[in-house]
Order: C-alpha cells, then sequence, then structure tokens
C-alpha cells in the first residue's frame, strides 16, 4: 500500500438543474486537478444538478447510480488512475436520494445516500439507506458522507473505527446554521467542526463545497483538507471563488494518530464496555 496521496478539492458551484452544463464543468475542473497532481479529486454536494429541491424537476433529470455522470467520473478516473468522488441527485425506482460516490479506474467503489437530510432537503429526497461503508484502494481506506451527515459526531467516528484513514465530504455549506458565516482567516463554522472531529476521530477529512452564488443560495465556500492531528492540510478555499487545492498527504499518519504518547491512546481509550456506536440497529446490527 501507498500512503502518500494528492487530494484535490474542486471548489466549484452548479446551476440548478443544469446537468449537462454541470457535467462538463466537473470534467474541465477534474481534468484540472488531475493534471495538477491529483490522485483523488473531490468534488462538491450535488454539484451535478445544483442545490434544488423541486422534485418534480429533479426526477425529470435524475440519474441512476450507474448513469452519465458516474460513467463520464470513471472514465476520468481510469485516464488519470485516480479517484473521483462528487455527488449528484440519484434516482431508484420512483425514490430521490441526495447521493455521492467514489469512482476509480474499474467503477464505483463508494456508493452513499445522505443519511442526515438538512432543511428542505427532506421535501425533495428520501433518507439515506446505505449505511457508512469504507473501501480499500492502494493509498488507503477512504469513507463517504455529504456535508450534513458531519454534524453529527457519530458519522465521523463510525467510520474511522471502520478502518478509514480518509474521509471525503462533498459539501454545499451555506450560512445561517450557526452565527457567523467566515472568521478573519476564511473559515466557516462548518470547517471548524471538521477540523475538531478530524483530530477526534484520528482521520483526514477533505470536504469540497460548493461556492458563490447559485440559483437562490450563496454558498460559503471555504472547502478544507484537515489531517488526523486537527490541521489544516490545505484551505480554506476562498467563500465565493471557484477555486482548487492539490496537497499531498501521508494517509499513514491517521494510524499513527491513534497514539499521542506513552500513556496517551485515544483510540485504544475508548471504554466499550460503557458505550458503542451501533451500526444497522441494535438488534442485527454491529457495536463498535
Amino acid at each position: 500500500m501507498v500512503n502518500k496521496v494528492s487530494i484535490g478539492l474542486v471548489q466549484i458551484g452548479g446551476e440548478p438543474l443544469a446537468v449537462e452544463e454541470n457535467r462538463d464543468l466537473t470534467v474541465r475542473w477534474t481534468e484540472r486537478a488531475f493534471n495538477a497532481g491529483a490522485d483523488i479529486v473531490v468534488l462538491p454536494e450535488m454539484i451535478i444538478h445544483g442545490y434544488a429541491f423541486d422534485w418534480r424537476a429533479l426526477a425529470e433529470t435524475a440519474e441512476p447510480v450507474d448513469g452519465p455522470t458516474v460513467k463520464q467520473w470513471t472514465s476520468l478516473a481510469a485516464e488519470a488512475n485516480g479517484y473521483v468522488v462528487g455527488g449528484f441527485c440519484e434516482r431508484d425506482g420512483e425514490s430521490l436520494y441526495n447521493t455521492a460516490v467514489a469512482v476509480g479506474p474499474d467503477g464505483t467503489i463508494l456508493h452513499y445516500r445522505k443519511t442526515h437530510l438538512f432543511a428542505n432537503e427532506k421535501i425533495a429526497f428520501h433518507d439515506g439507506d446505505l449505511g457508512f461503508p469504507v473501501a480499500h484502494t492502494r493509498f488507503g481506506t477512504i469513507g463517504l458522507c455529504v456535508c450534513y451527515d458531519l454534524r453529527f459526531v457519530e458519522v465521523v467516528r463510525l467510520m474511522a473505527l471502520k478502518g478509514a484513514d480518509l474521509i471525503c465530504v462533498p459539501t454545499a455549506w451555506l450560512p445561517g446554521y450557526d452565527k457567523e458565516r467566515w472568521d478573519q482567516d476564511g473559515m466557516c463554522p462548518q470547517g471548524k467542526g471538521a477540523v475538531l472531529q478530524a483530530n477526534l476521530s484520528q482521520v483526514y477529512i477533505a470536504c469540497a463545497s460548493q461556492a458563490g452564488r447559485h440559483g437562490e443560495f450563496d454558498f460559503l465556500g471555504s472547502s478544507i483538507l484537515v489531517d488526523p492531528y486537527g490541521k489544516l492540510a490545505s484551505g480554506p478555499l476562498p467563500g465565493s471563488e471557484d477555486a482548487i487545492s492539490v496537497t499531498e498527504v501521508d494517509l499513514g499518519a491517521a494510524k499513527r494518530a491513534q497514539v499521542r504518547g506513552e500513556l496517551i491512546a485515544p483510540r485504544a481509550d475508548r471504554r466499550t464496555d460503557l458505550y458503542g456506536i451501533w451500526e444497522n440497529g441494535l438488534e442485527n446490527g454491529l457495536k463498535y
């Protein structure tokens, strides 16, 4: 396994329901990131369909998980021998999902449906039902969640306990949940939460957000890459601008961060005799 990996954050905005134009946009920026040396490229949440809640309009343009977007991203991944992570509106039967995938040269390695729907997303989408899978790559083990999922600390902790070294998070960060938009360093509150969770769960977290004004929303940008000690490896990217960063990191640091001193081992020090995280319910689930 090669632990050194270059992670590309692509911060762009998608126009609502402009699927073909947005897909072309992701192709251009993903190629740019790969050409800059990225091994893994992370795109924002719902970047193909834009951040929209008109379920009737979404239903007309939504795609299956093996549809044109995933095929296009897989082609890009194969050409670069890398990985592409990003979000779109998935249709499965009559149900719509806020979906993210991670694809490699041979196709989809992670298929995730947003578990915690935010505000009006509840009107358009069904709750995610695929759990929190992780996938092994030649660089390390990666997990996947979407935006508001980061507000629930169990999500990152669960994937970390399942072996994730890196958690990729397509986002569309918006103002309104917190009292401030950005601090003096251009960091939004959602990013601060990612910094804290990376440290507490000893994982890399890569967040790529939409940015600028698209449709009725002003996105916060502030895309970041955080290391397992809670230190920024990249970002925050400018709040209102399209931007890209490519940063080399050592995913092996995620394992090393589990021991902080001779008698300080935050992963091993968990008291699972007193508490734990259950995946897939108490009856038939697994406890971590």
